[in-house]
């Protein structure tokens, strides 16, 4: 008896190109969100003034984890974005930690600091922790689902804004509500309103051109030949197939 071959997936989206760069996998990917977790928990201790609104120069660098995490969905398949999540949470929770210790006030407290157990820091440690993790399944299954989509910024813009509320909305609610820090219990949906509107402002108007960036210049490069270019895929054209993961 003969087999009827498959027919190839059709995707009514853009042709986006199935093989990331050799560089571009799950070990360096954890490295860079470790990063960024990092370098947003020293840096949300500058703050910054921009058109009226009080935020941190930490919202300036942690929407590049939604950059990554997108990045990730795309190149690689949701399940090795989740794999992502998965290894980064438990270091991230001990580096959150214990870089919040050793800067405090946009000052190096010496290592010393690290001698006594902080629980104000270490529940904000934890709230870091609760949304990194929901925030980015949740802007995976989101990018996921409209990743096929014709218009190209529709996905990453979708799970930015959903992945990035749940972010900021579970960090403030779980670090400060009835907090022991009185004008952070008070004001802390005030302040949680102002960060994510600048994290958005950002992420939409300056990350989100670059997401694009990086897809661009992805196809363009060398080892992409033999790859459809970036681009809605004509009537009855077949994508390549995405690796199962």
């Amino acid at each position: 008896m003969s087999r009827i071959a498959a027919a190839p997936e059709r995707a009514a989206g853009p042709s986006w190109p199935s093989k990331p760069p050799g560089w571009f996998g799950v070990g360096t990917l954890v490295a860079a969100h470790l990063a960024i977790i990092v370098a947003s928990n020293v840096l949300v201790q500058w703050p910054i003034e921009l058109f009226g609104v009080l935020t941190t120069w930490g919202a300036f660098t942690f929407p590049l984890v939604f950059v990554a995490t997108d990045l990730t969905v795309r190149l690689l398949g949701r399940q090795a974005a989740r794999r992502v999540v998965a290894r980064v949470m438990g270091p991230a929770l001990i580096a959150s930690y214990v870089v919040s210790v050793l800067w405090h006030d946009g000052r190096f407290q010496g290592f010393g600091a690290l001698a006594a157990f902080d629980g104000f820091v270490a529940r904000i440690a934890l709230a870091s922790f609760v949304a990194y993790v929901v925030g980015q399944l949740v802007d995976i299954a989101v990018f996921d689902r409209l990743r096929r989509r014709a218009s190209w910024w529709l996905a990453p813009a979708a799970s930015t804004v959903v992945g990035s509320a749940l972010d900021t909305a579970l960090f403030f609610g779980v670090a400060f509500h009835r907090s022991s820090d009185p004008f952070m219990a008070e004001h802390w949906v005030q302040i949680a309103f102002a960060d994510y509107a600048t994290k958005l402002a950002i992420s939409l108007f300056a990350f989100l051109p670059l997401y694009r960036v990086l897809l661009e210049a992805n196809s363009a490069s060398p080892s992409r030949r033999g790859f459809p270019a970036l681009g809605p895929t004509s009537a009855g054209a077949c994508t390549p197939r995405r690796n199962a993961l």
